[in-house]
Parts: structure tokens; C-alpha cells; sequence
């Protein structure tokens, strides 16, 4: 098992993650602190991701383009495969282009955590449940 140690540049970041059981690489997701990044059509930026890799000497990440993504919206990524090299501590940017007829959004998708507990803390509407908010 290869050991790649990242650095986020907030603890919001998220760490890659392999998809599926039979997945070759890992999804990234764009950090944006800022609110959502726009690439208007024809045009390119790059997208945060917030993690300064420490990649093992003798590897590369490589920074491919999301099949969906360019299927769905015409969206890829320059200099494809993109190499990230061992020695770079800086942050990994994936360099989107929007080839679609529209100004694409970009925006960071929070990962929720869900935990089972035995009690939960109080609120003013407790249970009430169907139409106990006055509504009708």
C-alpha cells in the first residue's frame, strides 16, 4: 500500500475518495470558501481543492477528466492527464474548461456524517409532526 499525506488549507477539506470497490482513481472536490466559481463557456479556471499532497519520490497523482461531467456539460480538463510530481507541496488546482454553450457553476458538495445516538437534544417543536407548525 502506497502512504500519500496531504495537508488541507482548512479543516473543512476533503480527503479523496475511491467511489467504488473497483475504482483505479480517486474523486477530489472542488474547496470553494468563497461560494461558487462560474466558468462562463469557452473559458477556463482553476478550481481549488485545498490539499497540498506529499506524494511517495517515484509517483505522480494524475488529475484526469470526470466522464459524466464532460458527457453531462461539456466539461473537461486542460492538459489532461494533468501530473501532480513528488516534489510539488503546493495545492492541487484541476484546470476546468467549459466547452458547453453555457456558463457553468461549480460549487462544494458537503459530506454529511450520519451518527445514531440514543437521545436527541430538545426543540421547541419536540415530535409534532404534520401540520403541528400551523400551516395548512
Amino acid at each position: 500500500m502506497i502512504v500519500v499525506r496531504f495537508k488541507k488549507t482548512n479543516p473543512d477539506v476533503t480527503l479523496p475518495q475511491y467511489e467504488t470497490d473497483g475504482a483505479s482513481g480517486c474523486d477530489v472536490r472542488a474547496f470553494l470558501p468563497e461560494g461558487p466559481l462560474v466558468i462562463p463557456r469557452g473559458e477556463w479556471r482553476l478550481v481549488p481543492t485545498g490539499l497540498c499532497p506529499e506524494i511517495p519520490k517515484g509517483y505522480e497523482i494524475q488529475v484526469r477528466p470526470r466522464s459524466g461531467l464532460a458527457a453531462r456539460n461539456g466539461i473537461t480538463c486542460l492538459n489532461t492527464p494533468g501530473t501532480v510530481d513528488s516534489d510539488y507541496r503546493g495545492e492541487i488546482k484541476v484546470n476546468l474548461i467549459n466547452h458547453s454553450k453555457s456558463d457553468f457553476v461549480v460549487e462544494n458538495v458537503d459530506i454529511a456524517e450520519f451518527v445514531v445516538v440514543d437521545d436527541l437534544s430538545p426543540s421547541s417543536r419536540g415530535e409534532g409532526g404534520f401540520g403541528s407548525t400551523g400551516v395548512r
